[in-house]
């Protein structure tokens, strides 16, 4: 309200007062307002602007999936270019006396016929089967994650009264750090590239695990 001085007050002097204030609360009634409308303003452009960096970041997810697809199929073809090719005789020249090969053998539930799991390829004769999993890269985990399929087809073998001995081989472009020696360890075959072209390279004392 505004100031009165010490003169008597009159009803003009507190009328004037009083309309002075409420002016004064108009003024910051209005500021307020349009503080209000510069702070909608602004929020829904940074919800406008919020849109379209979702609608770039789901584009940018798919384009990385169709990215991540494509890795997938680069992946058959070093199964199917590099390693395929010649795996049997390799495998033979070992004194196996192996007579069919396979890409991307499934093994389904028979009820449901869900896919339990997928191997690479698998090397087949009257005796053992050789499941081999192919990677761009071998670590660690990947040999872990083939001991798992390995229980697996052994398992899945008993259930079928399949016989025959199982052994696991894993080929790789690039083979990182200390994970051929796990994998050897582990009692895997390990295919390694070698130009254009896989090589089959086992140390002498080394002894393949069955299932």
């Amino acid at each position: 309200m505004a100031e009165l001085n010490n003169e008597p007050l009159t009803f003009e002097k507190v009328w004037a007062a009083l309309m002075e204030n409420r002016e004064q609360m108009k003024e910051s009634d209005r500021k307020f307002q349009a503080m209000s409308q510069e702070t909608d303003r602004k929020f829904q452009a940074m919800s406008l602007e919020a849109r379209e960096q979702m609608k770039e970041t789901r584009e940018q997810m798919k384009e990385t999936d169709r990215r991540i697809g494509e890795l997938g199929n680069r992946f058959g073809d070093l199964a199917e270019h590099l390693v395929l090719p010649g795996i049997m005789d390799k495998f033979n020249a070992l004194g196996f006396q192996f007579t069919r090969d396979a890409q991307n053998a499934k093994f389904r539930d028979p009820t449901t016929r869900r896919i339990l799991a997928e191997i690479d390829i698998l090397l087949e004769n009257g005796d053992i089967v050789i499941a081999v999993e192919v990677k761009s890269t071998l670590r660690d985990k990947d040999v872990d994650k083939h001991l798992e399929r390995m229980e697996f087809l052994r398992s899945y073998a008993d259930s079928k009264n399949d016989k025959r001995k199982y052994r696991g081989a894993i080929a790789a472009a690039i083979v990182a750090g200390d994970a051929r020696s796990y994998a050897l360890e582990s009692g895997f075959y390990v295919i390694e590239q070698s130009g254009d072209t896989m090589k089959l390279d086992l140390p002498e004392d080394f002894i393949p695990r069955e299932w």
